[in-house]
Parts: structure tokens; C-alpha cells; sequence
């Protein structure tokens, strides 16, 4: 009988930024017990105070914990001044419509003063305290009394906060651990904006000392503009697994080029063939764009496209190196493509290449492209290990990759939750990368051995 693999249900683990926030409301609660207040009595402006001002970093907190004292103060000298105003009108706790829509206007200023101070974080902490100030009118006999009080229970709640963020518990952080994520699960949209969450995720994960990697199919001159403001502290792996690239330090640290004897064979190759094709060069950590001849229209689209990025040239000739060659790209429609690579696949083994066919990203077109054999991303991977483990021998190394649901990319957010687990708790990845990486391994050096590589 064939067995079948039983999946055991588990709960996901208890965060730490759930265990402080708990903390800290209880640290709230025995306060005001302290103080004989009991049951309704009991200030909920403090708890509710510590539940948004729990950060899931601690080192957020600590920096941020005068400023978020400074937006208590905000709302609480507008809650003031409104109670005073509001001591002028005769009886304006008689017209409801009138006095929420003056606590209307008082939020608006308490959450633009802030913006103002040009300290928008604070805003929403600003219109809380505003609002537990003035909310239980006209059933205030001194607003200075009600200001310094709901000032005083705010302030607990920050400071409840901030003294368990101070205190948190140690995280297991797996900082000898180099985590490789691929770029295409961070940022499906490959020309778009980078979402502010997965910006603000990974540059918390650098901070906190995380060792990530972004593995990339494509050139850095097309996923750089995407990561201006992610402030990455590990080499990359791009052009699908042909390049080791530094954006720290704008060089590229290593480069599977193609032999020099199987450049100039596909060249007259593809000329035969009457495709056209771009030949993307390093030559002294820069990247050089040749074209041959004139361009088609699709390849004329792309040009126009990427020619202004800071981090490729395009030469409109054909005076470059042979051993500086990373690999050739045609622009063509789908149709060519393919007879092309079936035309190609008899020889790519024998001249130590392998091509794969991708979308062209802004384009309805595809594009072939042609590698080393050796370009690939797991040999990439293992020398970019050798790399570290000559600063640190103790380094290892874990994919993280999520598989797609029906068909769709992967959420950015399942990628950022697995990086921080897997950092921070030590969770192992559920899948089988090293039979993943064999079959890749397999499909990608398609028949070196019988050509004694």
C-alpha cells in the first residue's frame, strides 16, 4: 500500500513582542493597584497607552522613547487648551453635533501639529491623549486637573512600554547564518516601487545583524533603483547566478564568464541563425552593454528604456573582450525563442553553456539568455560561502523559499514572517533545499560530465 505524508499541525510560536506587550499592561494594571484604584476604576489610558507603544524591536523603542513622551505632551496641551475653549461656550455639552465636531477639529490640529514639528511618527500617540483628555466632557470640573492626569496615565503606558523593550528577552539570533531570499519573492513587481513594509523589514533584520542575501535573475542596473533606501549589508547574487555583486561598494566581487572559444562560436552561432543579441561584459567592476549591428524594435524599446542607468553602459559596437563575457541576450517574440534554444541544445554542453527563456520585464517580448555552465546559482552560492567562511568559519547557510499558491507570486509579508522566524527563533526551513538544489544542479549542467568538465 503507498503511504501517504501526513502533515502534524503546530501552533506558530509566541512572539516576544506578545509576550512584552502583556507585560507591560499587567505592569500598568499593578501600578494603579498600587495607587487603590480597582475594577472600573482602573485607568485604562495607561494599557492602552503600553499596547501601541510596544515595538517589535527594542532598539526602535529606546531611541523613540522621548519622542513618543514628547507626542503625549502634544496631546495634552491641545486637550487643555480645548477644555478652556470649550469653558467659554455657554452650555456646549448641550449640542452634541457641535461639540464632536469641535473634538473633530481638535484631532485634526493634534494630529498635524506633530507633522508641523516635522516629527510625524508622533501623530497617532498625539491624538490619543487629546482624545482621552477632553472625551469625558462636560463631566470636568478642572481641565487642568484632566490633562495632567490622562498626561500622567499616558505616561505610564509609555514608560511601561519602553522599560520592557529595554529589558526584552533575548532573541536567538542566528547571526552566523548567511540567508539566501530571492529577489522576485521580495518584489514581484520587478520595475515598481518597493512596498515600505518589506523596505522597513529587511533594513530592521540588517540592523539587527542579519546576514540576507538577494538573489537576483537579473543585472544590478535593474533591481538597484528598486533598493536605493534598503540598506544591505550582504553581497548579492544577480544575473541568475553569473555575478557576486557588492552594492556597498559598487564592484563586483566574482564572475562565471563564458570561455572565450564558446563567446566567438555563438556569436557567428546566432548570427547564422539571423537573431540579433546583446553581450553583457564586466570589464573593472562596470558593466558594458555591446550590440552588434543595428537593433530590432523590441531590442530599440529596451534600449531606450535602462540606457540612463547609473549602473550599465551600452556600446554600440563590438569591440570588447571575449573573456569578458557574462552572457549573450536575444529579444525576440516567444515563438523564436524557443526555436532558437531547441536549435542551441545540442552544443551547450559540449561549449560549457546553458540558456534559459524569461520574460522581458516591460516588454511583451522574451529573451533568451546564455550562460556558463557555471553560472549558476547554486555554484554562485557555495563560492560565496567560501567567501565568508574566510571571515567567519563557523558560517552556514539557509534558503528561504516559499512555494507560490495557486499560481500567484508570493506574498512579500510570508517572505519577511519566514526571514524574521528563521533569524530570530531559529526555525528551520520546512523544505528540502539539498534535493531542490540537486535536481537544479542536475537540469542546469545538462550533461558535463559526459564532457568531462
Amino acid at each position: 500500500m503507498e503511504r501517504t505524508e501526513k502533515h502534524a499541525f503546530s501552533l506558530p510560536p509566541i512572539g516576544q513582542r506578545i509576550i512584552r506587550t502583556s507585560v507591560a499592561v499587567v505592569l500598568c494594571l499593578f501600578y494603579y493597584m498600587l495607587r487603590g484604584y480597582e475594577g472600573s476604576g482602573m485607568p485604562a489610558e495607561a494599557a492602552i497607552t503600553a499596547i501601541i507603544c510596544v515595538q517589535p524591536y527594542a532598539r526602535a523603542v529606546r531611541e523613540n522613547a522621548l519622542i513618543r513622551l514628547g507626542g503625549t505632551l502634544v496631546g495634552a496641551v491641545w486637550g487643555f487648551l480645548f477644555l478652556l475653549l470649550l469653558s467659554r461656550f455657554p452650555r456646549p455639552g448641550e449640542n452634541r453635533i457641535l461639540l464632536y465636531s469641535m473634538m473633530g477639529a481638535g484631532i485634526l490640529i493634534s494630529l498635524y501639529t506633530p507633522v508641523l514639528l516635522k516629527k510625524p511618527d508622533l501623530s497617532g500617540l498625539s491624538a490619543i491623549v487629546f482624545i482621552c483628555v477632553v472625551i469625558a466632557y462636560p463631566e470636568i470640573e478642572n481641565p487642568l486637573d484632566q490633562a495632567f492626569h490622562r498626561l500622567a496615565d499616558v505616561m505610564v503606558g509609555t514608560m511601561a512600554a519602553t522599560l520592557v523593550n529595554i529589558a526584552h528577552l533575548p532573541a536567538r539570533k542566528r547571526k552566523h547564518t548567511v540567508l539566501f531570499a530571492r529577489m522576485e519573492d521580495l518584489f514581484p513587481n520587478r520595475l515598481g516601487e518597493v512596498s515600505p513594509a518589506v523596505m522597513y523589514g529587511l533594513n530592521n533584520l540588517y540592523q539587527e545583524g542579519a546576514k540576507i542575501c538577494l538573489v537576483s535573475q537579473h543585472a544590478p542596473a535593474l533591481i538597484l533603483p528598486q533598493l536605493h533606501h534598503v540598506k544591505m549589508a550582504m553581497p548579492m547574487i544577480v544575473m541568475d547566478g553569473a555575478a557576486i555583486y557588492d552594492p556597498k561598494e559598487n564592484r563586483y566581487l566574482a564572475t562565471e564568464n563564458l570561455p572565450a572559444a564558446s563567446s566567438k562560436w555563438l556569436m557567428k552561432r546566432l548570427n547564422d541563425m539571423g537573431l540579433r543579441f546583446f553581450v553583457y561584459t564586466i570589464h573593472r567592476d562596470a558593466n558594458f552593454i555591446f550590440h552588434p549591428g543595428a537593433m530590432t524594435p523590441e531590442e530599440e524599446k529596451v534600449y531606450r528604456q535602462f540606457r540612463r542607468s547609473p549602473y550599465r553602459r551600452y556600446m554600440e559596437d563590438d569591440h570588447f573582450s571575449l573573456s569578458d563575457v557574462v552572457y549573450f541576450k536575444c529579444i525576440t517574440d516567444q515563438a523564436t525563442a524557443e526555436k532558437a534554444l531547441k536549435a542551441l541544445t545540442p552544443a551547450l554542453a559540449e561549449k560549457k553553456l546553458r540558456a534559459v527563456i524569461r520574460p522581458q520585464p516591460g516588454s511583451d517580448c522574451m529573451s533568451l539568455y546564455i550562460y556558463s555552465a557555471y553560472a549558476t546559482v547554486d555554484h554562485t552560492r557555495d563560492h560565496l560561502m567560501r567567501l565568508q567562511r574566510q571571515k567567519d568559519p563557523d558560517c552556514d547557510f539557509e534558503e528561504i523559499s516559499l512555494p507560490a499558491k495557486d499560481g500567484e507570486p508570493v506574498n512579500p509579508a510570508r517572505v519577511l514572517r519566514r526571514l524574521n522566524r528563521v533569524y530570530f527563533h531559529g526555525c528551520r526551513n520546512r523544505a528540502k533545499p539539498e534535493a531542490s538544489r540537486g535536481e537544479a544542479r542536475a537540469r542546469t549542467l545538462q550533461g558535463l560530465d559526459e564532457a568531462k568538465l
